[in-house]
C-alpha cells in the first residue's frame, strides 16, 4: 500500500511541475522590469540598457514524511550569469533555510535535510540570492519562491469523541434519527481521495444503520420494545479514500437507551384478594396491600386504584402508595360484627398517564374483587349518649337523685355492667353513683357561688370481663338561688365641705350580689329606720341600683364634728328577699370655693392661716441646704490654716526659670529640671534643652561630684534635722526640696555688676568657645565692635 501510495503521489508532482512553470517566470520578469527603470543615468538621463537574465528554476515540491536513506532532493537555484566558473554563490534564506533545507553555495542544487510533515505546514516561503564572489554584489535581485508539501495518506479518520450517548422512545418506526457521528481527517482534502472518509456499521446490526456519507444512525427494525431489551452498543467505522481497498480507517462506539413510554396497561396478579378485620378497627386503620403490575417505568407505571362498586363501598377505602404503587385497603367508618360479618369491593386499577398512540391495545386498566371479613371481639360498654349535661338546684338535699347515665354491652352476649365515678374527676366526692342503674345523687352540699359547674367523669365496667370498660363525662350545672344578700360595691371615702350648701349630692352608692337571678338584679336603698329621719344627710334611690347621699343643710365644722357615719340597707328583688346593712363614713373637709377638698384633718386648723404643708417643706429644704453650707465653709477655712511643708521665701519647687539660652529672655518660662537640686546624681548627666534642637553638641568640663562635698553633705543633714523637728509636717512620707543650688558654677557668673570691679576692659573672647548657645552673648561682649558699644 506505501508503494501505491507513493506512485500516485510521483505522478501528480509531475502534474504540478508543468503547471507552476509559467508564474515562476512572470514573478522572474518583474523583478528584470525594475532592475530597468532604476538603471537611469543621473548625468545623461539616458536610459542604461543591460543584457536580460534572469533565474532559472524548476518549480519545488517535496513529498511529506520522506523515510528514504538520503536526503531528500528539492530542486536547482540557477541564473543564466553563471558561467561555471565558480564564480558566483547562491545563498538561501526564509522559512526552515539552514534547517530544513539546505543549499549548495556553489551548484544551487537544494535538499531537505530532515521529514517534513503535511499537516504542521503545508509550504514554505524561501528567497534567494546569487552574489559575486570578487565583488560581494548581487548579480541578481533577491526572488522569492515557494516549496509546497504534497500531502500522503498518513492519517486515519478520527472521531470527535472516543463514545457517544443516545437514546430513542421504545416501539418508533423504522429510520427514526437516533444520533450523528463525525469523523475528521487530518489529510489534504483538496488533493485525491486520502480525506474522503466513509461510515459503516460493524456492530448494531440488524437494529440500527448509518448513513455512509453522513455518519447519521436511523433505526432499521420496527416496534422496538424496551420491556424486552433496553440497551444497545452500536460500533460506527469511518475509512477514508472513499472507502476503497488501502485506506485507513478509525472506529467510535455509540450506546444507545431505549426510553420508555406507555404501551402496557396495569395488570392484577389475581383476580379475587381476602382480608380480615377487628371490627374495634378505628377509621384509618390499614387492612392489607393489592398491586397490579405494569411493566413501564416512571410516571408510564403510575397506578391510581379506586373501589367502583360494592356492598362496603362506604365502610372501606382505597388509597395508592406513590412509592411501591400499591393500593392500600383501609377501614372507613366503625365496623359492628353483629350488624355485617363480610364485604365484598370491586377494585379497579388505572393508568394516571396513559399515552394515546396506544389506546387501541386496549383499556389501560383493571379490575380485581377483594373479601373483607369482619371478626367479632369482646367490646367495651357502650353509653347511650356521648355526654351528659344535668342540672340541680344548689340547695338540693343530700342524697338526692339528681340524674341517670345508661351504657349496654354491645356484643352478643350482652354482659351486665356496674357503674363508678372517677375519683380523680370528683376529689370533694360530691357526687356518687348506683353501680345497678348509673343514677347519680348528690353526697354533700352545693355552693353555685362557690363552683357553679362540676365536670366528673363516669366509667361503666362489664362485670365478667372488668378490662372490657369506656367512660363518659357529665357536666353537672348548679342553678342559683337567693342565698345572699347585697352590699357595697366597693369602700367609699365620702367627705362633706365645711362651706356645703343642703340638697348636694356628695356621694353616689351602688352594690353588688354574689346571687344570679335569671332576670338580674334589681337592689332598693334606704336609710334604717332609726336614722329615717337624718338632721345632717338623706338618701335618693336613683331606680337604677344606686343611690345618691345627700346634705341637708348648710355648713359643717371640722371643730365640733369631723367624722359622720349614715348606715344603709340594701334590699335585693329576689325570692327570699336578701337585704345587708352598710355603714358609710363620712369626714368633713375644708374645700375651696369650686369645692375641691383641701384638708380633712383636725392638726390643720392649728397651723398660721395662708401656709400649707407645702411651703412647710420648702422653708425647711432652705434651712438643710443652709446648713451644709455652713459646714462646707468650715471645713475649707480649718484647711486654708494648715502650714506648708516649706516656709521659705526661696522655696524653688518647679518654679525655676532657665535663662541660659540665646533668646527668649524673660518671657522664656521653660522649666529648669528640679531634679538636678533634689539627686545629685541627676546633675553629672549632660542635659539639654527639649525645646531647642542643639547645633552643635559640645562638651562641658566635668568637676568633681557635688556628693563628695562636705558642705553639702552639712546641709542636706541640717535639713534633714528641720524637717523632722517641723510640727507641720504630714505624717507620711513626702518629697522636701532644699533649694540649694550648689556651688563653683561651670560658667562662672555672667552679671555685668562683677565687671565694675575689674580693672580695664574685661575679655569675653572664650565666650566663643562656650558654643552656639553663648553665641549671642559672645556677639555682644567678645569684641571691639561690642565695647564700643
Amino acid at each position: 500500500m506505501r508503494t501505491y501510495s507513493f506512485l500516485t503521489v510521483l505522478l501528480w508532482s509531475c502534474m504540478f511541475h508543468a503547471i507552476h512553470m509559467m508564474p515562476s517566470q512572470k514573478r522572474t520578469n518583474k523583478h528584470l522590469h525594475s532592475e530597468r527603470i532604476t538603471g537611469l543615468s543621473e548625468n545623461d538621463g539616458k536610459t542604461l540598457h543591460r543584457t536580460k537574465r534572469g533565474w532559472m528554476w524548476n518549480q519545488f515540491f517535496l513529498l511529506e514524511e520522506y523515510t528514504g536513506p538520503d536526503t531528500q532532493y528539492v530542486g536547482k537555484l540557477h541564473t543564466d550569469q553563471d558561467k561555471g566558473d565558480g564564480n558566483l554563490k547562491y545563498i538561501l534564506t526564509g522559512d526552515g533555510a539552514g534547517s530544513l533545507f539546505i543549499i549548495d553555495e556553489n551548484t544551487g542544487d537544494i535538499h531537505a535535510a530532515k521529514k517534513l510533515d503535511r499537516e504542521e505546514k503545508s509550504l514554505y516561503v524561501l528567497r534567494a540570492k546569487a552574489i559575486d564572489r570578487k565583488t560581494g554584489r548581487q548579480v541578481e535581485p533577491e526572488s522569492e519562491f515557494i516549496i509546497k508539501i504534497h500531502d500522503i495518506n498518513d492519517n486515519e479518520p478520527k472521531f470527535t469523541k472516543d463514545m457517544y450517548t443516545a437514546s430513542i422512545p421504545e416501539m418508533s418506526g423504522v429510520g427514526t434519527s437516533v444520533i450523528q457521528v463525525t469523523a475528521t481527517d487530518a489529510d489534504d482534502a483538496n488533493y485525491g481521495n486520502s480525506a474522503k472518509v466513509v461510515y459503516s456499521i460493524l456492530q448494531g446490526q440488524p437494529y440500527f444503520s448509518v448513513d455512509p456519507e453522513t455518519g447519521l444512525i436511523k433505526t432499521a427494525l420496527p416496534d422496538m420494545s424496551r420491556e424486552n431489551r433496553e440497551q444497545y452498543q452500536v460500533v460506527i467505522q469511518a475509512k477514508d479514500m472513499g472507502g476503497q481497498m488501502g485506506g485507513l480507517s478509525g472506529t467510535t462506539t455509540v450506546n444507545i437507551t431505549l426510553t420508555d413510554v406507555n404501551d402496557n396497561p396495569p395488570r392484577f396478579p389475581q383476580s379475587t384478594y381476602q382480608f380480615s378485620s377487628p371490627e374495634s378497627a378505628p377509621p384509618g386503620t390499614p387492612l392489607g396491600r393489592i398491586k397490579a403490575n405494569d411493566p413501564d417505568v416512571g410516571e408510564n407505571a403510575e397506578i391510581e386504584y379506586s373501589i367502583s362498586n360494592g356492598d362496603g363501598s362506604d365502610m372501606f377505602d382505597i388509597v395508592t402508595d406513590k412509592d411501591t404503587q400499591e393500593g392500600i385497603i383501609t377501614v372507613k367508618k366503625h365496623l359492628d360484627f353483629e350488624n355485617k360479618m363480610l364485604y365484598t369491593l370491586r377494585v379497579e386499577a388505572t393508568n394516571t398517564h396513559p399515552d394515546p398512540r396506544f389506546l387501541q391495545l386496549g383499556p389501560f386498566k383493571d379490575t380485581a374483587f377483594v373479601k373483607i371479613s369482619v371478626e367479632d371481639i369482646d367490646e367495651p360498654p357502650v353509653f347511650s349518649r356521648p355526654w351528659y349535661l344535668i342540672e340541680v338546684d344548689e340547695d338540693a338535699k343530700e342524697g338526692s337523685i339528681i340524674g341517670q347515665v345508661v351504657a349496654q354491652d354491645p356484643d352478643i352476649t350482652k354482659n351486665a355492667i356496674k357503674y363508678s365515678v372517677d375519683r380523680h374527676t370528683d376529689l370533694d366526692r360530691i357526687f356518687n353513683i348506683y353501680s345497678g342503674n348509673g343514677s347519680l345523687f348528690i353526697s354533700k352540699p352545693l355552693d353555685r357561688e362557690e363552683t357553679p359547674w362540676h365536670n366528673i367523669t363516669v366509667i361503666a365496667t362489664e362485670i365478667n370481663n372488668p378490662k372490657q370498660s369506656s367512660q363518659i363525662p357529665v357536666f353537672i350545672r348548679i342553678l342559683d338561688i337567693n342565698d345572699h344578700a347585697p352590699e357595697f360595691a366597693k369602700y367609699y371615702e365620702t367627705f362633706v365641705c365645711e362651706n356645703a350648701k343642703a340638697g348636694q349630692l356628695i356621694q353616689t352608692v351602688s352594690a353588688v350580689d354574689k346571687d344570679e337571678p335569671p332576670r338580674g338584679h334589681k337592689f332598693f336603698f334606704e336609710l334604717v329606720p332609726e336614722f329615717a329621719v337624718h338632721p345632717n344627710f338623706s338618701i335618693v334611690d336613683n331606680k337604677d341600683n344606686t343611690a345618691g347621699i345627700m346634705t341637708r343643710r348648710n355648713g359643717y365644722s371640722r371643730s365640733k364634728m369631723s367624722t359622720y357615719l349614715l348606715p344603709i340597707i340594701i334590699f335585693d328583688n329576689d325570692y327570699p328577699i336578701q337585704s345587708s346593712t352598710g355603714t358609710l363614713t363620712i369626714r368633713v373637709c375644708a374645700c375651696d370655693s369650686r369645692g375641691n377638698m383641701q384638708s380633712c384633718n383636725a392638726e390643720a386648723l392649728l397651723l398660721p392661716a395662708g401656709l400649707s404643708t407645702g411651703a412647710l417643706v420648702a422653708i425647711l429644704l432652705c434651712i438643710i441646704i443652709l446648713l451644709v453650707l455652713v459646714v462646707l465653709f468650715t471645713a475649707l477655712k480649718r484647711q486654708r490654716k494648715k502650714e506648708p511643708l516649706i516656709i521659705s521665701k526661696d522655696d524653688v519647687r518647679d518654679n525655676i526659670v532657665t535663662y541660659n539660652d540665646e533668646g527668649g529672655g524673660e518671657e522664656d518660662t521653660q522649666a529648669f529640671d528640679i531634679g538636678t537640686l533634689r539627686n545629685p546624681e541627676a546633675r553629672e548627666e549632660s542635659k539639654m534643652r527639649r525645646d531647642v534642637i542643639p547645633e552643635t553638641i559640645f562638651q562641658i568640663r566635668r568637676t568633681a561630684p557635688l556628693w563628695e562635698n562636705i558642705d553639702v553633705q552639712d546641709f542636706i543633714h541640717r535639713r534633714l534635722k528641720e524637717n523632722d523637728l517641723d510640727p507641720a509636717a504630714p505624717p507620711y512620707d513626702s518629697l522636701a526640696t532644699y533649694a540649694y543650688e550648689g556651688n563653683d558654677s561651670i560658667a562662672n557668673s555672667l552679671s555685668s555688676l562683677e565687671s565694675l570691679t575689674t580693672e580695664g576692659n574685661q575679655d569675653y573672647d572664650y565666650l566663643s568657645d562656650w558654643g552656639p548657645r553663648f553665641k549671642k552673648l559672645a556677639d555682644m561682649y567678645g569684641g571691639e565692635d561690642s565695647d564700643r558699644d
